[in-house]
């Protein structure tokens, strides 16, 4: 079955193929009472679910329904902008969950806001692992390299080009490190001082991004493909990236699904994958928010704007 967060309605619903079409053809709640949940992850036999304020998990029994109410195994900030919370575990079974910046462009006050954290895998001994990424929604484990790599959402209104800067990143994450945010932005390979602080000395100690995207794009959720055996082979060592789409540009973007191409474990290109959602006239009927490869090796697109759940496969 697949689990899929409804997050507005603070619930987390089951929904299943039960005469093997591949169209799901039922579906039940399995939590609610929930505080916003986003990222969900299974490890050890518990269900995880990220909510704006804590990571809780619950024990699920044959029928996939919690058999308790949710637990909590942590807390984090929860409240200000950038609500959602990305959760998955680590080859060292850690639990990683990522938490958006309270703004647009300031100083938090809060350092665990802005970063995505490390706790072990019961939730304990939470800490800083990476820091300065102001949106990393998208949150998946490099099988190949063990690395974790996150989808950047970047500040807007950037002078004098908001439009087109700064560009949307693809982290490859490392303990302890700083990408930037918000004193600095990446572009062509380097660290550029945001205007705001103009601070080249501290760009210059900071990570650039693994991979520069259109700016404004809104990457979400993201998975790798060595499990999508359904797709070409060519695909198997790459990710695919939910692009939500801008809400800041005279001309929209994003609103589609992109592969980004991998080569000697790290980003060496993009390309669309899967497009449509967006008119020709700029407006969407549809916003893609994540995607994850299905049992069978296809691959799954959420789109929280129609409500809907696509698979894709030959």
């Amino acid at each position: 079955a697949v689990y899929v967060s409804v997050t507005g309605a603070g619930r987390v619903v089951r929904v299943w193929d039960t005469n093997g079409d591949n169209i799901a053809d039922s579906s039940r709640t399995v939590v609610d009472g929930l505080n916003g949940p986003s990222g969900l992850a299974f490890h050890k036999g518990f269900l995880y679910i990220a909510n704006t304020n804590a990571v809780v998990r619950v024990t699920l029994d044959a029928h996939g329904k919690a058999t308790a109410a949710p637990v909590g195994v942590n807390s984090l900030p929860g409240s200000g902008g950038h609500s959602t919370r990305t959760i998955v575990f680590g080859a060292d079974s850690a639990m990683y969950v990522s938490v958006g910046s309270n703004c647009n462009l300031c100083v938090e006050s809060d350092s665990e806001r802005a970063a995505v954290l490390r706790f072990n895998e019961d939730g304990s001994n939470g800490r800083v692992f990476s820091r300065g990424l102001r949106n990393a929604v998208g949150l998946a484990v490099n099988r190949s390299t063990k690395r974790l790599w996150v989808s950047q959402n970047e500040r807007d209104n950037l002078t004098p080009d908001h439009q087109n800067l700064p560009p949307e990143e693809i982290n490859i994450l490392q303990d302890g490190k700083d990408y930037g945010w918000p004193y600095c932005y990446s572009l062509n390979g380097a660290a550029v001082p945001n205007p705001e602080y103009n601070d080249a000395q501290r760009c210059s100690t900071t990570v650039s991004a693994a991979l520069e995207m259109q700016a404004h794009s809104a990457p979400l959720g993201m998975t790798f493909l060595d499990k999508a055996t359904l797709l070409p082979a060519e695909y198997h060592g790459d990710l695919l990236v939910a692009f939500h789409g801008s809400w800041d540009r005279d001309a929209p973007t994003g609103a589609k699904v992109v592969r980004v191409k991998i080569s000697g474990g790290v980003p060496s290109g993009i390309e669309d994958f899967a497009t449509g959602w967006q008119r020709s006239d700029g407006s969407r009927w549809g916003r893609p928010a994540d995607v994850e490869v299905y049992k069978d090796g296809s691959v799954l697109i959420s789109d929280d704007q129609s409500g809907a759940l696509y698979r894709v496969a030959p």
